[in-house]
This record gives C-alpha cells, sequence and structure tokens, in this order.
C-alpha cells in the first residue's frame, strides 16, 4: 500500500486522552475558584473568562501540535541526511536503527535494515527540508475544536440554571464524571484496570487542583 493512501491520524487515542485530561484540570482550576457566594452577573463574567481559557488552551495546543509535528519531521530529515552522508552501508544501519523503535530494530534482521537503507537513500522523492503541510494546520484545527469541545460540558450548568451555588456545584460534578470517563479510557489503552485508572485519575486530578488553587494558580 502507499503511504500516501494511509489515513492519516492527528491524534492518537492516548494523546486525545491527555488532551482532555490537561483541559478538565485547568477548568476544574478556574472553576474551583469561583465563589459559591457570587453575585449571578459576577459568575456570569467568570463563565466567559473559563470559556476564553478553554479557547486559550486550545489554540496553545494545537500551536504545540505544529511544532511537534514540525520537529519530528526536522528528526526524519537529519536521520535521512545522515543516512546519505554514511560512509559505508554499515555505517548507515547504525543510523537507520538508532532512529528506529527498539522493539521494532531489535526484531529486525541486518538484511532488512540494511534494504530499508537502501530504500531511503535511494528514494529522491523523499523530504530534505522539515516543511508543514495543509494537513498539518488541519491537524492542529482538530487538536484546537477537541481541547475546547472536551471542557464545554463543564461550563453548560452556567447557561442553564440560574442558582450560582446549584451551577457552581453541578459543574463540578460533570467536570470530576469527565476526569473518571477519561481515567477509564485510559486503563483500556494502557492494559490495566479501567476502574482502578478512572479512581487514581478522579483523585490524582482533584489533588492537582486542590494543589494549584492553594499555591494560588
Amino acid at each position: 500500500m502507499n503511504a500516501s493512501a494511509i489515513p492519516h491520524r492527528f491524534l492518537e487515542p492516548v494523546e486525545r486522552i491527555s488532551e482532555a485530561l490537561f483541559g478538565l484540570i485547568m477548568v476544574l482550576t478556574f472553576t474551583g475558584t469561583l465563589s459559591i457566594a457570587a453575585e449571578r452577573a459576577e459568575v456570569r463574567e467568570m463563565l466567559i473568562g473559563a470559556l476564553g481559557c478553554n479557547i486559550a488552551w486550545g489554540l496553545i495546543d494545537g500551536i504545540f501540535y505544529l511544532m511537534g509535528t514540525l520537529a519530528a519531521k526536522g528528526r526524519n530529515v537529519r536521520t535521512l541526511l545522515a543516512l546519505r552522508a554514511a560512509p559505508g552501508p554499515a555505517e548507515g544501519q547504525r543510523v537507520l536503527a538508532d532512529a528506529l523503535p527498539e522493539v521494532v530494530a531489535a526484531a529486525m534482521t541486518t538484511a532488512e535494515i540494511e534494504s530499508l537503507r537502501g530504500r531511503l537513500v535511494g528514494n529522491a522523492d523523499l523530504p530534505t527540508r522539515a516543511r508543514l503541510e495543509g494537513r498539518d494546520l488541519l491537524a492542529s484545527l482538530s487538536v484546537f475544536a477537541w481541547v475546547f469541545l472536551v471542557t464545554f460540558p463543564v461550563a453548560i450548568p452556567f447557561m442553564l440554571m440560574s442558582n450560582a451555588d446549584q451551577a457552581l456545584r453541578v459543574s463540578n460534578a460533570v467536570a470530576v464524571a469527565m476526569l473518571s470517563v477519561v481515567g477509564y479510557a485510559y486503563g483500556r489503552c494502557i492494559g490495566r484496570s479501567p476502574w482502578a485508572t478512572a479512581a487514581i485519575t478522579v483523585v490524582g486530578g482533584v489533588l492537582i487542583v486542590g494543589l494549584t488553587i492553594a499555591l494560588g494558580g
């Protein structure tokens, strides 16, 4: 199969889970600083601030995604140039083996590594300069949308409820429930008990939020 025909996944499952976790902790930190005794107008203003923080967090993550993508492409280009500059096949094989994931390199024979090295060195279509493409920009937009949408439900109670105290409590409950869902998903990804991982995620998230608020964050 041609590599260009392989669907491009913007974020791996663990990356999506991490983005959701960081976003939820951020919004919990923000709502945790809200005063239950605040006037309705003040809570509305802070709601706008929370949504603004979510947008800012999404933009920052989108930019970081582009930076990480460009760095990864830069590493690939450096590896390719090092392969072509290697004085002999043995040196090129070492360069390629070091660039491959350890598990993959350990499973390949010397002949297989040499075959791959030869194809890489002889492929004139491979880029020799790291640059971002249109799909990378689209991916960064998807990161922004994911981070914003996954934290948006925490703001919904403020839009639907007239009592600030109740809205704040429901908002925090929604955030904690979402933390448990994220932890459950993470547990399945890493092959651990989903329920135990969910409980650890909730406890850890609440502790981080409390520590952040205590430190003035």
